[in-house]
């Protein structure tokens, strides 16, 4: 899920400023109250409520996910997902869900189809 803009927050903190009760400012901008606390206490204790980094590492088998596949789609359009799972393992060593396969295909810019090429059976 994604943070709310730093935009919403100030938007959010404002409306408490000018007395609005707590409740109707969740109403209106749609923010949960536990967040509106959230966003208070941390004005209170930095002077700000800038967006924070999500803490953890980064995923290894991610990036390199990312780096790998848009050849990959490029060079071998019609295969599946689990074919490319295989083939992701086969030059990487790193094992990949299909789950995961689909979600990297779907972040990466630009259309790749959906649909797989129809091959002639044979009689």
């Amino acid at each position: 899920m994604n943070a709310y803009s730093k935009d919403l927050r100030l938007k959010v903190l404002s409306a408490i400023d000018r007395g609005i009760p707590r409740k109707e400012v969740s109403d209106l901008f749609g923010v949960s109250l536990s967040t509106i606390k959230r966003w208070l206490k941390r004005r209170r204790q930095t002077g700000d409520v800038n967006i924070r980094k999500i803490p953890g590492r980064p995923s290894v088998k991610g990036k390199a996910l990312r780096q790998w596949l848009p050849s990959q789609l490029k060079s071998n359009p019609d295969l599946t997902l689990s074919e490319h799972c295989e083939a992701f393992e086969d030059e990487t060593g790193m094992e990949v869900s299909e789950a995961t396969m689909s979600r990297n295909i779907a972040r990466l810019p630009g259309e790749w189809p959906l649909k797989k090429t129809r091959t002639a059976k044979p009689a």
